[in-house]
């Protein structure tokens, strides 16, 4: 009997583990990821370093994340407000106020910029006004983030999985259609020769520095998991979800750079806004490729926008909750209280949108960088040895 229930245990840990790895994979694998713009301006643009750069960022990325998520599933911290105030302890009169506008910043820049990209795929696949385009973007992600982190996760699950088929799809043929392209890529680049859109120089020291920045703009989004920690049962399941974020984000960001080497030298890419689009439009089935390329977008761009607002929307939820002493009470005005947040929130990114801000955010990822680096990086850092350090004694 106790075996037979130590294998239901295994079995029903996996989809947690996985669904949580999803919504970690689907917050950094947006838009930006799916055109293929992000890899190109954080790795591929700095020469041969994009082969090598991309596993110690993701390693980053996993541990960092597993720290946050196990702090917050050891003491029961289910928004990123309450995790806040109790990780910065005396200092959360500064850390946890500084945090809170870094999320606004990352709420500015990663929803806006899903809006804009899901928008503007829209019109141009459908040559519908921009602002509908966007409001159709705006509509998916509101519905998904109302419903709570439960569906949010099986959204980001369903998500992923379509964004995982549809990379194999545009890859994996072009990878094989293109190898020598691609290999003639890798060997220019080693020889010191940069993409045709670069004006880097190949230096190992940008490269570093501009891989750990992309890590940093991503780091503030730990933040969102924390609201998924709730439906754990083991610290154990913490550690698989962590490896299974390092491996298929590893994975999916590889098979993408190999794939785009095949378009470093193609003079089109310069002026491109869609890289991904370079690459199908030199490569093998086109006319099939090209609107799974622009699906692949939309679907980045409202998961990103989904687990943005939602993480914001739980944290409000909790923090109203929390002065309401009645539990019914509280239970009778939950979902009131999300449509209220998720209303407020998604109306707030569609606004930035319509502005037309994607030049600010891209300065606003930088900015998120760095306040990332203060905010998230630094303390966690500080943190974690002087605890390890105490533990040790």
């Amino acid at each position: 009997m106790s075996e037979k229930k130590s294998l239901l245990v295994d079995k029903s840990t996996m989809p947690l583990a996985v669904g949580v790895a999803f919504v970690a994979f689907t917050t950094q694998f947006g838009g930006g990821f799916a055109s293929g713009a992000q890899i190109y301006a954080y790795f591929i643009n700095y020469g041969v370093w994009c082969l090598f750069l991309p596993i110690f960022t993701q390693l980053l990325y996993a541990l960092f994340f597993w720290y946050g998520m196990r702090y917050s599933y050891r003491n029961r911290l289910y928004d990123y407000r309450s995790f806040s105030d109790h990780f910065y302890g005396k200092y959360r009169a500064v850390f946890s106020n500084l945090f809170e506008l870094t999320y606004l910043i990352m709420i500015a820049t990663a929803s806006g910029a899903a809006f804009a990209t899901g928008g503007s795929t829209l019109n141009t696949l459908f040559h519908l006004p921009y602002w509908l385009c966007t409001l159709a973007v705006g509509l998916c992600i509101f519905l998904i983030a109302l419903f709570g982190t439960a569906v949010v996760r099986k959204a980001a699950a369903t998500v992923s999985v379509l964004i995982i088929v549809g990379l194999l799809l545009v890859l994996v043929p072009n990878i094989i259609a293109q190898w020598d392209a691609i290999s003639a890529s890798i060997s220019s680049m080693a020889g010191g020769s940069m993409s045709v859109a670069s004006d880097k120089s190949g230096a190992f020291g940008p490269a570093l520095w501009s891989a750990f920045l992309y890590f940093l703009f991503q780091l503030p989004s730990v933040s969102v998991m924390y609201q998924h920690m709730e439906v754990l049962n083991s610290e154990k399941q913490v550690n698989r979800a962590a490896v299974y974020i390092f491996i298929t984000n590893t994975a999916a960001m590889m098979l993408s750079i190999v794939g785009l080497l095949a378009v470093a030298y193609v003079s089109d890419l310069a002026t491109a806004s869609v890289p991904m689009l370079v690459l199908v439009q030199n490569g093998v089935g086109s006319a099939f490729l090209t609107p799974v390329i622009s699906i692949l977008i939309i679907l980045g761009a409202i998961s990103t926008g989904v687990n943005m607002v939602s993480g914001i929307v739980t944290r409000c939820v909790n923090a109203m909750e929390r002065r309401i002493g009645d539990t019914e009470k509280r239970r009778a005005g939950h979902f009131r209280r999300n449509i209220l947040f998720a209303l407020v929130f998604t109306l707030a990114a569609f606004a930035i949108a319509q502005f037309g801000l994607m030049a600010v955010v891209k300065k606003g990822y930088a900015y998120l960088g760095y306040a990332a680096l203060v905010s998230v990086f630094i303390p966690f850092v500080v943190r974690f040895f002087v605890r390890e350090k105490n533990a040790s004694r």
